[in-house]
């Protein structure tokens, strides 16, 4: 079981990518910036909301083994966070996996400089997501 973050702010999208890394058994946790990553990052486990206190306890107990991106969201510049989070040793062993819009050729590229481990398309993600973490996190 793998602890993992999703950073996206697409809830509905999110929401289905969580579904399906909790269906194989991994804690996951909905992220929407980079701040709340950092925090995660951190272990700081401090509680934004009474609900979310059972998964802020969990998160913050262990060491974060993979972060999920989202690249489609023009609003969060997810290879930007990627990038700050590598540059200033924050990530550590935690792996990457970013999924981006097929028709975004350039979003693939700047993630691929940010240095995210797998980079895939959205249909991947969705279809194939517990495998690509299973491979990310086997390397």
């Amino acid at each position: 079981m793998a602890r993992v973050l999703a950073l996206t702010r697409d809830l509905l999208f999110g929401s289905r990518v969580q579904g399906a890394l909790q269906a194989c058994g991994h804690e996951v946790e909905l992220v929407d910036g980079e701040a709340r990553v950092r925090e995660r990052l951190s272990g700081a486990g401090q509680r934004a909301t009474a609900e979310h206190a059972a998964i802020d306890e969990e998160v913050a107990a262990g060491a974060v083994d993979a972060l999920v991106v989202d690249l489609t969201d023009p609003e969060l510049d997810g290879a930007a966070v990627v990038a700050s989070l590598k540059g200033d040793g924050a990530l550590g062993a935690t792996r990457t996996l970013a999924f981006y819009s097929h028709v975004d050729a350039s979003a693939r590229e700047r993630a691929e400089q940010a240095g995210i481990d797998v980079v895939v398309p959205r249909s991947r993600i969705a279809r194939e997501g517990p495998e690509l973490v299973a491979r990310l996190l086997e390397r």
